[in-house]
């Protein structure tokens, strides 16, 4: 039976700024994991290549996302407090190391930004309630993999694949069927169990299929695996109606960039593109306006 559960009116402005300002704070950790991950996962692989070899692996100082603090690359100072306030100490440091003067990407104060942008117009299309917590989930791990995908053309299996499954959870316990169906601000969001299931299953079984499909004609590689698990992900928050309108802004968007980096940039078309962050935008855009975008595709494709 699901539980009625009343949240009090919130001003809608407020809890746009509340949020944006969890988005900051997320974010800065966001730049953490977005750093630190991919080298936790090769310090992994080394080990474990090592153990396969029947040599003990050398022993490495700790390295994960708490420890060492957060330090400058280049001359291993650790960062002052007042220069780890998400976007204003970037700009206090000038975009430079305080020690050294190396330059501090500005991807840094970006990601912070984008993410509490994201956190805010999410704020305002959920109102207050747990489906919002949930979907600011979503886009924390979206901004995370998106960017790692755009560093390392690698989409990895700590954060995909955990995805999937706090989707099909969201959806067990706050969906139409669920127990938490009646809180307030649930919407259209998360869908029913069974659209979710089908989702993570449509989503991850299509670009496999094209995978294969791709490299049997051609005898190339088109897309890694993150991105099935990717888009599976994005099924099983979203259902499997969101998977067309994902592909298809995805992909268009993708084709898009990579024309205007073969003319602009001169790469030629072996030159790869990861396909993990036109996903990661195609599911944002679905996620807050597709009330209006899936039943404009599903009226393009009704004929």
């Amino acid at each position: 039976m699901p539980i009625e559960t009343t949240v009090h009116a919130v001003d809608p402005a407020l809890l746009a700024a509340g949020a944006a300002l969890l988005g900051l704070v997320v974010g800065s950790f966001l730049n953490v994991v977005i750093h630190r991950l991919p080298r936790m996962m090769e310090r992994d692989w080394r080990a474990q290549c090592e153990e396969l070899a029947g040599r003990e692996p050398a022993p490495e100082p700790a390295y994960n996302l708490l420890v060492p603090r957060s330090h400058c690359p280049a001359c291993r100072t650790p960062v002052r407090a007042l220069h780890l306030i998400p976007i204003l100490g970037w700009l206090l440091a000038r975009g430079r190391c305080a020690a050294c003067g190396a330059a501090v990407s500005a991807r840094y104060p970006v990601v912070e930004a984008l993410t509490a942008l994201s956190f805010a117009l999410a704020a305002l299309k959920f109102g207050l309630g747990w489906p919002l917590a949930g979907v600011l989930l979503l886009l924390a791990f979206l901004v995370a993999l998106a960017v790692i995908d755009l560093d390392t053309q690698f989409l990895p299996d700590p954060l995909t694949l955990p995805l999937v499954w706090l989707g099909l959870a969201m959806s067990l316990f706050f969906g139409p069927d669920g127990p938490g169906a009646g809180v307030t601000g649930a919407g259209e969001l998360p869908p029913a169990l069974p659209d979710a299931v089908l989702g993570a299953i449509a989503g991850y079984l299509s670009l496999w299929t094209v995978h294969h499909a791709f490299r049997l004609v051609t005898g190339k590689e088109g897309m890694g695996y993150g991105d099935f698990k990717l888009l599976a992900a994005l099924g099983a928050w979203l259902g499997w109606q969101a998977l067309l309108p994902i592909v298809l802004v995805a992909s268009v968007a993708g084709a898009l960039v990579g024309v205007a980096l073969m003319v602009g940039r001169g790469h030629g078309r072996d030159h790869p593109i990861p396909f993990g962050p036109f996903l990661a935008v195609a599911g944002w855009l679905v996620l807050m306006w597709g009330d209006v975008l899936l039943p404009a595709v599903l009226r393009g494709h009704g004929g």
